[in-house]
Order: C-alpha cells, then sequence, then structure tokens
C-alpha cells in the first residue's frame, strides 16, 4: 500500500467537474453522462489507474482532434446474435457502453450476443462492462486490446497490450462475482502509480530497456516492457502470453483493428506505428441469458453456495478470509462513497491544470 500523500475529493464534486470537461469539447450530454460514469466507477471503486487520472489524456487528444467528439457507430456486418461496428474514432468511455448494451440487446433476443468493435480507443475499466449486464440477471463479459506495452513469452520487446478481461456473474444474496483482470502481470497504470510516488516495483512485473528485470518502474517506461501474466518460465509466464493473445485476436483481429504492436497508442506524445493493420484499437463484448442454460433462481442460488464455499476455504493466518473476485472493488466502493475518493498530488496537479485551461471550477 502506497504511503505517499492523497488527497480526497467528493466522488461527485468529481463526477461534474469530469462531465463538464468532456461537455466542454462538444460531446453531447448523453455521451458526457456516460463517459464520466465509466471514469467514476474505477476511482469509486478503487481502481485508481483507470479513473479520473486518465482525465489529462482524453482532453489532450481532444483538444488536438484525434477522438471524435460526435462518433456515429455503424455496423460493418451482423448475423442474428453478432455483429461488428466501426466507432468512428469515438471517446472509448462512449463507444464500449453502447457496444455493450447491443450484446445485451441481442442476448435478450437470442439467448447470446457477441460485438467486437474496431477504429476506438481507451474504454476504461474492463469491469465496469459486465457489470452492464449483470443487472439484466445476465453473464457478461468484456476485452480490449491496447498499446503495446508486454514482451510476449520469451521475448524482451513489447508487442501486446495489457490486454485486460472482464467478466461478470449474477448472484441471489451474495454479492456480484466480478473477475477483472490484465493479462500482463500488472496492468500499465500501476507502474504509473508507483512512478508517480517514486516507488519501487515487484520484481517479476517487468524488464528494463536491456531486457533486464527491473524494480525501477521508469526504467521499463523508457524502453522496458512488461511481462505476461506469470512472467518467467518457472511462473508459467506462457499462460498469461496466450492470454493476452486471446484478448488481442477477439478485440482486433476479429474487428478490423490495429493489433499486436500496431495498436494505436493512448497518449499524445507516444510514437504511433508507421504501419497500420486496421482501425483504431478494438474491443470485444458478450452477454449470454443465464434462462437459456438452466433456470435463473436456481443458477443465482448456486452461485450463492459457490461463494459462501469459497469463502469458507482455509486460508494464511495473514489473511482473514479468501476473498472472492470483486471483493475490493465493493469494499473499496464503501469506504470511498463515505471518505472521499483519494487522488495522488501529481493526478491533482494534472485536474488543476485542466480546471485553469478550460475555466471549470475543479471544487
Amino acid at each position: 500500500m502506497s504511503k505517499e500523500k492523497r488527497i480526497h475529493f467528493d466522488p461527485e464534486n468529481l463526477r461534474q467537474f469530469t462531465f463538464r470537461v468532456f461537455a466542454h469539447f462538444g460531446i453531447p450530454e448523453p455521451d458526457a453522462l456516460l463517459a464520466t460514469d465509466v471514469l467514476a466507477y474505477s476511482d469509486e471503486h478503487g481502481i485508481d489507474s483507470h479513473g479520473i487520472a486518465r482525465l489529462k489524456t482524453y482532453v489532450d487528444l481532444l483538444q488536438v482532434g484525434k477522438i471524435n467528439p460526435r462518433p456515429r457507430l455503424k455496423i460493418i456486418r451482423e448475423k442474428h446474435a453478432v455483429a461488428t461496428l466501426d466507432g468512428d474514432n469515438g471517446l472509448g468511455l462512449v463507444i464500449g457502453p453502447k457496444c455493450m448494451e447491443m450484446a445485451i440487446t441481442k442476448a435478450g433476443l437470442h439467448g447470446q450476443g457477441s460485438i467486437s468493435v474496431c477504429h476506438t480507443n481507451h474504454y476504461g475499466a474492463a469491469g465496469y462492462y459486465p457489470l452492464m449486464a449483470v443487472k439484466q440477471d445476465f453473464i457478461g463479459m468484456s476485452m480490449t486490446n491496447t498499446t503495446k506495452g508486454v514482451a510476449p513469452f520469451n521475448g524482451i520487446e513489447k508487442m501486446l497490450g495489457t490486454n485486460p478481461l472482464a467478466m461478470g456473474f449474477p448472484t441471489g444474496k451474495e454479492p456480484v462475482v466480478l473477475m477483472d483482470f490484465a493479462s500482463s502481470t500488472v496492468a500499465y497504470g500501476k507502474l504509473e502509480i508507483a512512478h508517480r510516488a517514486g516507488e519501487k516495483v515487484p520484481l517479476g512485473w517487468c524488464l528494463d530497456e536491456k531486457g533486464q528485470p527491473t524494480e525501477l518502474p521508469e526504467r521499463m517506461m523508457n524502453g522496458g516492457a512488461l511481462l505476461p501474466l506469470g512472467s518467467t518460465r518457472e511462473g508459467s509466464g506462457h499462460k498469461g502470453y496466450c492470454l493476452g493473445g486471446i484478448v488481442d485476436i477477439m478485440s482486433a483481429v476479429l474487428s478490423g483493428a490495429n493489433w499486436g504492436p500496431y495498436a494505436i497508442p493512448f497518449a499524445i506524445d507516444s510514437p504511433q506505428s508507421a504501419k497500420q493493420v486496421g482501425k483504431g484499437i478494438g474491443h470485444f463484448f458478450g452477454a449470454w441469458d443465464v434462462e437459456g442454460f438452466r433456470d435463473l433462481a436456481a443458477f443465482k442460488q448456486e452461485m450463492d453456495e459457490w461463494i459462501r464455499t469459497m469463502r469458507a476455504t482455509a486460508h494464511l493466518p495473514e489473511n482473514p478470509s479468501v476473498k472472492i473476485p470483486g471483493d475490493p472493488e465493493w469494499a473499496a466502493y464503501k469506504i470511498r462513497m463515505k471518505e472521499g475518493i483519494p487522488l495522488q498530488v501529481p493526478v491533482v496537479n494534472d485536474l488543476e491544470a485542466i480546471s485553469a485551461s478550460l475555466g471549470i471550477p475543479l471544487h
């Protein structure tokens, strides 16, 4: 746990600020509210790497016209329960929810729905989207490819993104089960948090510019690479490599987006590959109607039993209990909605700079 100074902000005030920033760039009010909700979800649920800390990058890209504030989603191809869309270079925080909603609609009609989309960009925390399906008592899934930052197994060069995947499952009386994780050993945002705090990171997270393991996040950020989930041969890093490849293919190759090292960088000052193999980056969304498999009530009851069984597992003495996927998010939400959103000082400085340049009050 980082011990650097953090400044707490009222969650609603941050939402209002974020909304006004997006609206400033001509993003229609419904879309600005949608984008705000996706970002706020991250901060309110303890996912600091994907929340308002990313607002500066969105602002930078909007200011130079690298994101279309008023995109028109276009269906490229469709067959019953599946479809591929072109996101028209819109804000990923807007394109993502709209595509997930289409997957949910198709699931209601056909029992399942799958949507791939190209020509989009960073869509926030992957876990936001499955929860949209869970609200309808469906199983939900989302994944996205991202800017290259991860070396393939046994490689030392950035070729894949952190390529996260998330799934959500409806429950009865127990909290929703939410699995949201990167296919790399750690998300790039965790390196940024450590770098801003002047902290080292564990060995096994990343390599330096010479392909050697490093504890210094800046060495990875300046020519190094993250490692796939599992890191080394001893840790079965090939499994993380395979998982990252699955996400890259399902999100980008399938949709016609840029895959692997050709993915569009989510930073105004990051070099972009001269070669393009598609449009933007890609996402993939899935939704399944539980009723097509078994009785919904029975499934939710069984999910509750699954959760209770896992919680009852014998555990390490230093841990109070075995956690269920999603527990950290729900715990963070309870605390943060009461005590406020803790932001690192560099993030606050970025927000104050945005406030000053756009004339939008932060406090």
